[in-house]
C-alpha cells in the first residue's frame, strides 16, 4: 500500500510539475496574442486615419473643381472673383474661408491671365487687392503666406504711400501693373486656388 502511494505522489507531483512548466508558455502565448491584437488594432486605426485623409483630399479635390468651374483655370491656379468690396483683410478672409489666398502672381504670365480674367469676371473694375502687402516692414513685401515676393509688377512712381499705404492693387487700367493703397480701402479682389 505504501509502495501504491509513493507511485500516485509520483504521478500527482510529476503532474503539477507538467502543468506548472507549461503556465509560463501559456502566459507567453496569451500576451504574445494580446500583441497581435494591438498591432492589428494599431494598424486599423492608422488605415481608417489613412482613409480619412484620402476622403477630405477627395473632398478638397471636388471643391476646388467646382472653384474652377465657376471661375477660371491658369498655371495650376484656380482664380475666383469676388462678388463685393472688402477692406484687405476682410477680403483675404473670404479667400481663406473658400479654401484659397488673395490671388498672387508670380510672373509676367499670370499677369495677362489675371488681366483677361479681370475684364471678362470684374466688367468696369479698375482694380483689385492682390495678396502682397508690406506691413510688417516698410518697402518689403510679402506674400499672404509670409514669404518674399520675387516678382513685382509695379506702376510708375510705385510704390508711393509710405506707412499710410500698405496693401497692393493691380491695376487694369494700367495694364496689370501695381500700386499700394490703404488697406482700409473697399475694393473687389480675385482668390486664388493651388491645384494639385
Amino acid at each position: 500500500m505504501a509502495k501504491n502511494r509513493l507511485v500516485l505522489c509520483i504521478l500527482v507531483v510529476s503532474l503539477l510539475l507538467d502543468q506548472t512548466d507549461g503556465y509560463p508558455s501559456r502566459m507567453k502565448a496569451r500576451k504574445h496574442s494580446k500583441r497581435r491584437v494591438k498591432e492589428k488594432d494599431g494598424d486599423l486605426k492608422s488605415q481608417v486615419e489613412k482613409l480619412w485623409r484620402e476622403v477630405n483630399a477627395l473632398k478638397e479635390m471636388q471643391a476646388l473643381q467646382t472653384v474652377c468651374l465657376r471661375g477660371t483655370k491658369v498655371h495650376k491656379k484656380c482664380y475666383l472673383a469676388s462678388e463685393g468690396l472688402k477692406h484687405y483683410h476682410e477680403a483675404n478672409e473670404d479667400c481663406i474661408s473658400k479654401g484659397g489666398t488673395l490671388v498672387v502672381p508670380r510672373n509676367s504670365d499670370e499677369i495677362n491671365a489675371l488681366r483677361d480674367y479681370g475684364k471678362r469676371s470684374l466688367p468696369g473694375v479698375n482694380d483689385f487687392w492682390l495678396g502682397i502687402n508690406d506691413m510688417v516692414t516698410e518697402g518689403k513685401f510679402l506674400d499672404v503666406h509670409g514669404f518674399a515676393v520675387s516678382f513685382l509688377n509695379w506702376d510708375r512712381a510705385q510704390p508711393s504711400g509710405g506707412k499710410r499705404e500698405n496693401c497692393v492693387l493691380f491695376s487694369q487700367s494700367a495694364q496689370g501693373k501695381w500700386s499700394d493703397e490703404a488697406c482700409r480701402s473697399s475694393k473687389r479682389y480675385i482668390c486664388e486656388f493651388i491645384i494639385p
